[in-house]
């Protein structure tokens, strides 16, 4: 295996409750068809690492961005036979994933706590701007660190998966 083949990590960028949601119950990403370019760079046996927005659960002040879970792309992103619907907007590309672990509901790594140490936000006054994606490929160093932080907090799927289905809170 080159370095090329080698897989890679992401963050899945989620913004919204309902998608969330959706990504945790059947274990699958999608991808709006504005994002089809980006849904070409995650292959089969990357790893993502579930990024929860501040906006994600409808009070930006109370929830933080956060890391909250680590998972395994299990197929390669492909055209969805019937394209999923959240809010009107169409995600007409997906894949299979294999959750690993989730920390518990409003928990998690507080992602901007890390910035100043992460590679792939070489401005970090600005690094907000570089997560209005779907995802965001992570260089290894960067990917090792936010998962050295998270793994303490992981608990098994099944454990923790019902709390994220609940409504906001």
């Amino acid at each position: 295996m080159t370095a090329r083949d080698a897989p890679a990590t992401h963050l899945l960028i989620i913004s919204d409750h309902e998608p969330l949601a959706w990504v945790l119950e059947s274990q699958r990403m999608a991808f709006p068809a504005s994002r089809t370019r980006e849904s070409l760079t995650v292959n089969k046996g990357d790893e993502v690492l579930l990024y929860t927005t501040r906006d994600c659960f409808g009070n930006p002040t109370r929830d933080p961005g956060r890391v909250v879970g680590l998972a395994t792309l299990t197929s390669e992103v492909s055209t969805l036979d019937r394209p999923v619907l959240f809010r009107e907007r169409r995600f007409t590309e997906g894949c299979r994933l294999r959750i690993h672990g989730l920390a518990p509901f409003r928990e998690g790594v507080v992602l901007r706590d890390l910035v100043d140490h992460l590679q792939v936000f070489p401005e970090p006054r600005n690094w907000s701007v570089r997560m209005r994606r779907a995802s965001l490929k992570l260089p290894e160093a960067d990917a090792a660190l936010v998962k050295r932080e998270l793994q303490p907090l992981l608990k098994p799927y099944k454990e923790v998966v019902g709390d994220y289905a609940l409504p906001c809170r």
